[in-house]
């Protein structure tokens, strides 16, 4: 299951009672610089660094109607002698970790990497949606 990190911290700083507009503002802010590692593993070793995506210029926003925070992330793939198990999206306070996969039907994934060809040099981009209203709940 995807798990949030950094949420304690960054509803703290905010002035007054949460709210998601707030909360919003306080996400823009803290994913300005995000990046997004993508990790395999062979056997029992440590994970492995398959690809390290950044934002995508101008896709970070908040979309006020869904209470949701929306950006792109893209970057080349370095490794490619396993398959993507898992991922971490960090901002400054705020992260997201979570399983993930290229193949569309596997059980507890929270990231379909439908971009990621597995071949070393290929670039992935990636769409994450952040649920606010999820968040403050």
């Amino acid at each position: 299951m995807r798990h949030y990190h950094g949420l304690e911290t960054l509803l703290e700083q905010l002035p007054g009672r949460p709210t998601t507009a707030r909360l919003a503002e306080a996400l823009l802010a803290d994913l300005q610089t995000c990046r997004c590692t993508i990790y395999g593993r062979i056997g029992d070793d440590d994970r492995i660094v398959l690809a390290e995506l950044t934002l995508v210029t101008d896709s970070l926003a908040y979309d006020s109607f869904d209470r949701r925070i929306d950006l792109s992330v893209a970057g080349p793939i370095l490794r490619a002698d396993c398959v993507p198990l898992t991922f971490r999206l960090v901002g400054r306070h705020f992260a997201i970790t979570g399983r993930c996969s290229a193949l569309p039907h596997v059980c507890g994934r929270d990231l379909y990497l439908s971009a990621y060809s597995g071949r070393i040099g290929d670039a992935v981009r990636q769409r994450f949606a952040i649920p606010l209203k999820s968040l403050m709940n």
